[in-house]
């Protein structure tokens, strides 16, 4: 398979014609204040679900359904879609991911434009959702619109399973797949949830890292006292806290807790320019740590303190603070258990109480990281259908970020192999103000999905 095979040429030309449809159900799934959060009215997002379905209906798909399983707390989560056409006798069933909620939009000041309103600028959709994930979504129905204008008669299973809560953390991600297993069976699973690496060149996602999370707490006195009384014998819980903190790097920014995995560099580098351009670091701050870029974003253990509760300067008095916290966000590589990532953590703070404080660590999340097989039978299939689509082979990535649910997902599927792929690229700001796609990245990103489902259907591929 290749760029200029008749087939492959007779497919792009048929996903040509039916984008300016794909685009404009983009734009209406923009439009749906899809917010999972809970500060933010939910009816959107069952809004959403409904237009999703009603998308893989006109799709072809004769099985849809809007379902719902409760989170860990008891209460219902947020509606998920998931759309069937069962395989022929002895074909694989391939499950296409994806989801229909979005982040917040943050301060509408930031944005050129309105958030929910989706603006087309040269080749780019802005607007919230338009890259995470609904873009997703449409590559998924695109694909499946391109087969049947082609005639396909889909040779394969095809399971479309839209989730409603993803940017939420899936709190009921894994009860879903309890309550549905069957349903969302499949031999290889593609996840369209990831970047690309730069427009004009294709990517698949080959590790990802995991996280652990949770807050620590250091304290100091039984209450708040004068400062200028006791200052001198005493020093504050922020200052403890902030030379605890401080003890978690080395001089030149690793991460310093004993006992975490380190895996091995990347092939593909990301020049210290670009990293630079991405992550709007101003000029003059040194970068941390050793290595390349693209080691220290994906093979290595990352900490950053997400969030501090201590006195704020408005409400500041001259006393000594007897209790400060910090909420510590870890990212760990794939081959490092989280929770032995957890007990290194807790261990560290403990062996750097300062001046005998007392520390105390919380815990809150832990995600598995994943780590793919690079040459699976399922990963040969991707490459070939990327590598058509775009006309360059693709290369192998890692993200920096956690996607939990795929340990969820390899839990329940031991033995399906799971293709990360996606249709961001750096300059989509997924999260931030400004969420854009690349409209042409899209097209091609359809295209190769519906080279890779006719691939699997013609080698029948299977994990084993």
């Amino acid at each position: 398979m290749n760029h200029t095979d008749p087939d492959v040429s007779a497919l792009r030309d048929h996903v040509d014609a039916l984008f300016p449809a794909v685009q404009a159900d983009l734009e209406a799934l923009v439009r749906i204040p899809s917010v999972s959060a809970a500060a933010f009215d939910q009816a959107h997002v069952a809004a959403s679900a409904e237009a999703v379905a009603e998308l893989l209906r006109g799709a072809g798909l004769p099985e849809v359904q809007v379902l719902r399983s409760p989170r860990p707390d008891g209460t219902p989560g947020a509606p998920a879609v998931v759309a069937r056409r069962p395989a022929p006798a002895g074909a694989p069933t391939v499950l296409l991911y994806a989801h229909h909620d979005v982040q917040p939009p943050g301060d509408a000041a930031t944005w050129d434009t309105d958030p929910f309103e989706p603006t087309q600028r040269g080749e780019r959709l802005f607007g919230r959702g338009a890259a995470d994930d609904k873009a997703g979504v449409m590559a998924h129905v695109g694909a499946l619109r391109t087969l049947a204008a082609a005639g396909d008669e889909l040779g394969v299973g095809v399971t479309v399973f839209v989730e409603g809560e993803e940017e939420s953390g899936s709190p009921s991600f894994a009860r879903f797949l309890a309550d549905h297993h069957e349903l969302l069976a499949a031999d290889v699973i593609v996840v369209a949830d990831s970047t690309n690496w730069k427009v004009g060149v294709p990517a698949l996602t080959t590790s990802l890292r995991g996280l652990v999370d949770g807050v620590v707490t250091v304290e100091a006195l039984g209450h708040a006292v004068h400062s200028g009384m006791f200052g001198g014998a005493l020093l504050d819980a922020n200052t403890l806290l902030a030379r605890l903190v401080a003890t978690l790097h080395d001089e030149v920014g690793n991460v310093a807790i004993e006992g975490l995995v380190t895996g091995s560099e990347p092939e593909v580098d990301y020049a210290e320019a670009d990293f630079r351009a991405d992550s709007s670091v101003l000029d003059g701050v040194r970068l941390a740590g050793e290595g390349t870029i693209a080691g220290r974003l994906w093979s290595k253990p990352a900490l950053a303190v997400i969030g501090i509760d201590a006195t704020s300067v408005a409400h500041a008095s001259n006393t000594i603070a007897p209790s400060a916290s910090a909420k510590l966000s870890l990212r760990i590589p794939p081959g490092q258990d989280p929770q032995a990532a957890d007990d290194a953590l807790a261990a560290h703070l403990e062996a750097h109480a300062p001046f005998g404080a007392r520390v105390t660590w919380t815990p809150h999340e832990h995600g598995k990281p994943f780590g793919a097989p690079a040459d699976s039978a399922a990963m040969q299939a991707a490459r070939a259908a990327f590598a058509a689509a775009w006309g360059t082979d693709p290369v192998d990535i890692g993200v920096g970020g956690s996607i939990p649910f795929i340990a969820d997902l390899l839990e329940a599927y031991p033995d399906a192999a799971v293709l990360v792929t996606g249709v961001e690229d750096p300059d989509s700001r997924a999260h931030g103000a400004n969420e854009s796609v690349h409209l042409g990245e899209l097209r091609k990103v359809v295209l190769a999905e519906a080279l890779l489902l006719r691939e699997i259907a013609r080698t029948g591929v299977r994990p084993a």
